[in-house]
């Protein structure tokens, strides 16, 4: 077997990097199963602000069903930062990766720093907590935390090695050769009629539009949040080089008819690529 595809021998720490979405919420029932092991120490979510309600109804319920703790942190509200920073200095520092059109008339895409700000770090920070190291001190030698990754066998595209030499990943339903839809199967096999919650922020441009209409449908509070979100974005563009969208339209995301074929279609296989990517990624 690859040794990226088992436990790591003698991790000091066990942590699940918990996003809530179908993979990283099967693979915490099936260690409390007994189903993976060694037994993880806990799981850490990582709280954006904007997480949709269900994420949060979901959480938990499944806070209940492990004998580990779950710690949520947070590095702050995304939505209320995005707006704050539009509102003022034009920086916007909760940089998301909206779909761009530049000022040429060339598409574009923002640069990506939500995962990292508000996903990755504050799981870094308590991880470093919970193995009693303070800010800015050296790991011991030989101190290992194994983070356990909710990446499936269908995102193999997705796995990467921790940026940290201190953290070995470790993707338990790979060593199960598991699919999207086995963590479905099994889901449904052991949690009859229990609905599982998709991981992403609700305003997240990786939505494709089979998730947009599901939002306008049926939570339109949400999908009303995105758009205002969404309208914001040009309403300050004087102050970027170009017009920003939530859609990969590059439309205003108000106006878009997610009922189409065409658009039924758009973005799927960008979508399948980056499915839940803060499930496997950050949250991931």
């Amino acid at each position: 077997m690859d040794k990226w595809f088992e436990p790591v021998e003698n991790a000091s720490l066990r942590v699940i990097s918990l996003g809530a979405g179908v993979q990283s919420t099967v693979m915490a029932l099936m260690a409390e199963a007994g189903e993976i092991g060694p037994r993880p120490d806990c799981a850490v979510f990582a709280d954006t602000g904007w997480e949709p309600k269900e994420v949060y109804t979901h959480l938990n319920w499944l806070e209940k069903q492990l004998s580990f703790p779950v710690h949520r942190v947070s590095r702050g509200n995304i939505k209320e930062d995005l707006e704050t920073n539009l509102n003022t200095t034009g920086h916007n520092f909760a940089s998301i990766p909206f779909f761009l059109i530049n000022k040429d008339g060339s598409n574009g895409m923002a640069r990506r720093q939500c995962t990292s700000e508000y996903k990755l770090k504050p799981i870094r920070k308590k991880v470093r907590e919970l193995a009693g190291l303070k800010p800015r001190q050296r790991t011991p030698k030989g101190f290992v935390v194994e983070m356990w990754i909710g990446i499936s066998r269908d995102e193999m595209l997705r796995v990467k090695p921790s940026q940290d030499s201190w953290v070995e990943n470790r993707w338990p339903l790979l060593e199960k050769n598991l699919s999207r839809r086995d963590c479905l199967r099994w889901f449904g096999d052991n949690y009859t009629d229990r609905p599982l919650a998709k991981s992403a922020c609700v305003g997240c441009p990786f939505h494709n539009d089979h998730e947009w209409r599901r939002l306008k449908e049926s939570f339109p509070g949400e999908f009303e949040e995105a758009c205002q979100i969404d309208e914001k974005l040009r309403d300050t563009e004087g102050r970027f080089h170009g017009s920003r969208f939530l859609h990969a339209k590059r439309v205003p995301l108000r106006e878009v008819d997610f009922s189409t074929a065409e658009e039924k279609g758009q973005g799927q296989l960008f979508n399948d690529l980056m499915l839940n990517e803060c499930e496997g990624m950050c949250g991931l």
